[in-house]
C-alpha cells in the first residue's frame, strides 16, 4: 500500500520527503527526481545512474543493431552533421 504523508514547501521552494517515505524507498542524501508538474500535481520520480554492467549491455545491443544496419564507426560523424542540421 502507497505511503501518504504531508509537507511543506519552504520559501527557497524546498520539500522535505517525510523520513517514513525517504527509508521506504531507500532514498539517500543526494538522490536526484525529474518533477514533473500539471495543474495542481507535483509528481516526484528518483532517478539513479544505471550499473555499468546495464551501460554495458545497452552499448552492445547498439553496437550489434548498428553492424547490422551495415553502419561503420566512420559514418558516425556524418550521421551527427546531419541530425544536427535538422534541428
Amino acid at each position: 500500500m502507497s505511503s501518504v504523508e504531508t509537507t511543506k514547501m519552504s520559501s527557497k521552494g524546498q520539500v522535505v520527503i517525510p523520513e517514513k517515505i525517504r527509508k521506504k524507498l531507500g532514498l539517500k542524501a543526494g538522490s536526484q527526481f525529474i518533477v514533473v508538474g500539471e495543474k495542481d500535481v507535483v509528481i516526484l520520480k528518483s532517478i539513479s545512474v544505471p550499473p555499468l554492467s546495464e551501460f554495458d549491455a545497452l552499448v552492445s545491443k547498439a553496437r550489434k543493431q548498428a553492424k547490422d544496419a551495415g553502419l561503420k564507426r566512420s559514418d558516425i560523424p556524418d550521421l551527427i552533421g546531419q541530425v544536427r542540421d535538422k534541428n
